[in-house]
């Protein structure tokens, strides 16, 4: 991966929970995942902000619902991972792989930690 196209933490975060919901990945559920998952707080603007980067650079895409009286006649904006957000998660936790692979834990640091 050229320099500067690697994902950082929390972009890897949104494109993971984006698999996880499947069809049902907008905001709210996407944030509701990243905190569950990592147990630690998620803000909404922190998840829109990295899908509109995710979006610019062609791994995201976007689609609006149907509007609900449960949201007071608003939309839902629903987003799917695309194959350049897929192969940028695989080379991510690829080159994560290959900085752990052959390390041995020690102190408490490891896969079980």
């Amino acid at each position: 991966m050229p320099k500067g196209d690697y994902l950082g933490e929390f972009e890897q975060f949104v494109l993971v929970a984006l698999l996880r919901l499947g069809d049902d990945a907008y905001g709210v559920t996407i944030r509701r995942e990243i905190e569950r998952r990592t147990k630690r707080p998620t803000s909404a603007g922190s998840v829109y902000a990295t899908l509109d980067r995710l979006q610019s650079h062609g791994m995201v895409s976007s689609r609006v619902g149907e509007a609900t009286p449960q949201r007071g006649g608003k939309a839902k904006t629903y987003f799917r991972i695309e194959a350049a957000g897929k192969r940028a998660l695989k080379q991510s936790r690829q080159a994560a792989n290959a900085m752990w692979n052959g390390f041995e834990p020690t102190a408490g640091i490891g896969a079980k930690s």
